[in-house]
């Protein structure tokens, strides 16, 4: 008697396939971990803890730009921050346009004090970025009009002895997404600069300094190498330096700096409406 053949196993159902992940650039892993810290005025109460009472807040924007200025705020804020941090007051890179335009409107009616400085791009050239930034800073806490005790930096220390009054500082990393304070002169800072962009996007058009803000992004190399640098562009920077006809003063500066820079600020804040 023939055998039937054996009835055939049920074939094993398929397994989709998980697409492979995607790579994340230093810039969106930095930004998402930004998200998850939680600006508040902890910084501020612990310094209040020790006895200190005019905070001021110190940030900068525009470190990375190819054109223009960098530009500094400095901003004491009263002892009660709940309003400001109801109002979503936080690093401005994670705000639209429109937020930071509002909360600039609401720190300067509701700080005690509030001091803007810039530094041009003829200056960063002969002294770096980096001392520029100090600089202007620096200038921004001489600027308030009530003399701070302590200052909140973002990631810097200044030198203060050029002040006539003693004043302690802290430096605290991501501080403008750990600080009312600091973020609230990051807000201060960006809507400066960026409305100084749209009034110089007129008078050199071309660049786009409108969108981009005069920083790295593709749009302002192309236009870079098609117009070649105005005189706002900062000559020591490398895109800048590559379009130029003869050789210029070299950087004195680590170039390698530069390429952080760079990501750290044309991925996060060009972006940034």
């Amino acid at each position: 008697m023939a055998l039937s053949p054996a009835p055939a196993s049920p074939a094993a159902p398929s397994v989709p396939q998980s697409p492979p992940p995607r790579a994340v650039t230093a810039a969106t892993a930095k930004q998402r971990m930004l998200k998850l810290l939680i600006c508040s005025d902890a910084p501020e109460q612990a310094l209040r803890y020790r006895g200190f009472r005019a905070i001021a807040g110190v940030d900068e924007v525009g470190r990375g730009a190819l054109f223009g200025p960098v530009v500094a705020a400095a901003v004491i804020l009263p002892e009660r921050l709940g309003s400001l941090a109801r109002a979503g007051l936080k690093d401005s890179k994670q705000l639209t346009r429109e937020q930071r335009e509002k909360l600039d409107r609401r720190i300067r009616r509701t700080a005690l004090a509030v001091s803007v400085a810039e530094i041009d791009a003829e200056t960063i050239d002969r002294v770096n970025i980096y001392q520029a930034t100090r600089i202007a800073m620096l200038a921004a806490v001489a600027g308030l009009t009530l003399q701070p005790d302590h200052l909140l930096i973002d990631a810097m220390r200044l030198d203060l002895s050029s002040l006539n009054y003693p004043c302690g500082q802290t430096r605290l990393f991501y501080g403008d997404a750990l600080s009312l304070s600091i973020a609230a002169a990051s807000v201060i800072a960006k809507v400066h600069r960026d409305r100084l962009m749209r009034e110089l996007d007129a008078a050199h058009p071309g660049y786009g300094l409108a969108s981009h803000k005069g920083y790295a992004t593709p749009e302002h190399r192309r236009t870079l190498a098609t117009l070649g640098p105005c005189p706002l562009h900062r000559r020591s920077f490398a895109p800048v330096r590559a379009q130029l006809p003869t050789p210029t003063t070299p950087l004195l500066f680590d170039e390698s700096l530069l390429d952080d820079i760079l990501l750290e600020h044309s991925d996060l804040e060009a972006a940034s409406d």
